[in-house]
């Protein structure tokens, strides 16, 4: 199985890479076109800040062609964010796969970022096959996807957000399964298995 990891300004995939390669899975990381369109997964991790992670994918013409892949995809974190159509953080324009704004955790309210393990609820897709509703995740973001009807999965923090998202062949989660011990290692087996 060919999974490739989307190369672009945007934080640190070695404990990704380690997490597939302890399910039997050497991912290639590239920004290369033809290899993301050919690989029979793609994976879209991100930590950082959304502006310059959505100049790099520009810069590098990757901001058309991960919209027009047709194999699973999955977002994980400013990945998933970069996904909606906008984000609050530097009012910057994403992707547009998700028509969804992504908003700021009200400070003041709560501390941010949320930052630690929290549960999700309410799962509703074939990745969280294997998973307890309840079960709990490593979260670290400022920013958040409110829930909406693409919804698959809510954590709450205070209120009910998007845990994971999906449409289509596009799915996204807020937390990290990499560092999200058996729950997310379970998670991208199964979209491994998709």
């Amino acid at each position: 199985m060919k999974v490739a990891i989307v190369k672009y300004n945007a934080g640190n995939i070695q404990s990704l890479t380690f997490a597939l390669n302890r399910l039997g899975v050497d991912p290639i990381l590239t920004d290369d076109a033809e290899a993301l369109a050919s690989a029979d997964k793609v994976i879209f991790p991100g930590q950082g800040e959304a502006s310059s992670a959505m100049r790099s994918l520009r810069e590098k013409g990757l901001d058309k062609v991960l919209k027009e892949l047709h194999q699973p995809f999955l977002g994980i974190c400013l990945g998933m964010q970069l996904m909606c159509t906008s984000t609050e953080e530097n009012n910057t324009e994403c992707l547009g796969i998700i028509p969804e704004k992504v908003l700021r955790f009200p400070a003041g309210e709560v501390k941010v970022p949320h930052m630690g393990w929290n549960d999700i609820a309410n799962l509703k897709s074939p990745i969280f096959t294997d998973i307890k509703d309840g079960s709990y995740l490593y979260f670290v973001h400022s920013y958040y996807v409110p829930q909406c009807d693409y919804t698959i999965a809510s954590s709450e923090y205070p209120n009910a957000f998007s845990a994971a998202i999906q449409k289509d062949n596009y799915y996204a989660i807020q937390p990290h399964p990499e560092k999200s011990a058996e729950a997310g290692m379970k998670l991208l087996e199964n979209f491994l298995k998709l």
